[in-house]
């Protein structure tokens, strides 16, 4: 009996493909690759089960998969917000179509131009002098929940500010400090950790609370490491190691990664 392909059913292909490429992209590297194996190869063996009419072995397997759905969503929650938030970043408020573009004035522009200055200032200083950093820049996701058991500050960004908060021996260098807009709302707020697989041995808790909002959050995160000295940003749950100051301050003004 013969096929009949239709371009419909190329289109029904081609994006159930795309789908599992993007989600392959999000979760290798973590431990949710390990239990979206478990589950498939649970899935393939109720197929196998089913085809051969073990009729004790399919209704054990079809209980299993009639929970399938709710656990997914419970197993895989991170990485479907990561993947949700990717999708919102990347298609729907990107500056081509963003309408704060459309609306904005020069004067907002040289604003965010001024604020992004002050805090590659300061990041190159902290850098020079091999001081630990973590500086997060909401975008639009409110920061309001992560700074929850932080020091609420409310304080104009300053380059001069951002380098005392984290002097080593200031009580406000441990944690994250976060930045909304042109406000320094909180420092030493504690950060959900990525659990990521792949990334790099040599980093510490910060880049590792770094990636973390960056999967939570739509927010830039700004990583120093005081062994070094290199700068690190994490977006979207992605990182660049050892950036210049330079490089820097084109990603925090597009908003995105090389």
């Amino acid at each position: 009996m013969p096929f009949n392909i239709t371009i419909s059913d190329i289109i029904d292909i081609m994006l159930v493909a795309l789908i599992l490429f993007q989600l392959y992209r999000f979760i290798r590297g973590t431990a949710a690759f390990s239990i979206f194996l478990g589950i498939s190869f649970i899935y393939v063996t109720w197929l196998v089960v089913k085809a051969l009419k073990m009729e004790l072995m399919t209704a054990l397997l079809g209980q299993v998969m009639g929970v399938g759905i709710i656990a997914l969503i419970i197993v895989f929650q991170q990485e479907l917000r990561r993947f949700l938030l990717a999708i919102g970043n990347r298609y729907i408020t990107t500056q081509r179509f963003s309408l704060k573009k459309i609306f904005s004035s020069q004067k907002e522009d040289s604003e965010t131009l001024r604020i992004v200055e002050k805090i590659v200032k300061a990041c190159e200083s902290m850098s020079a002098k091999k001081i630990g950093a973590l500086i997060i820049i909401g975008r639009k996701s409110s920061l309001d929940t992560f700074s929850e058991g932080g020091e609420i500050l409310n304080a104009q960004v300053s380059s001069e500010l951002l380098e005392t908060i984290f002097f080593k021996n200031t009580p406000l260098h441990d944690g994250a400090t976060l930045i909304a807009g042109d406000i320094i709302l909180a420092a030493r707020c504690p950060l959900p950790s990525t659990d990521q697989m792949s990334i790099p041995a040599n980093f510490g808790m910060r880049h590792r609370a770094a990636i973390g909002i960056s999967e939570h959050s739509d927010a830039m995160a700004v990583v120093i490491s005081e062994e070094n000295g290199c700068i690190t940003v994490a977006i979207s749950g992605k990182y660049m190691y050892n950036i210049s100051p330079n490089e820097l301050r084109n990603i925090l003004l597009s908003g995105k990664l090389k």
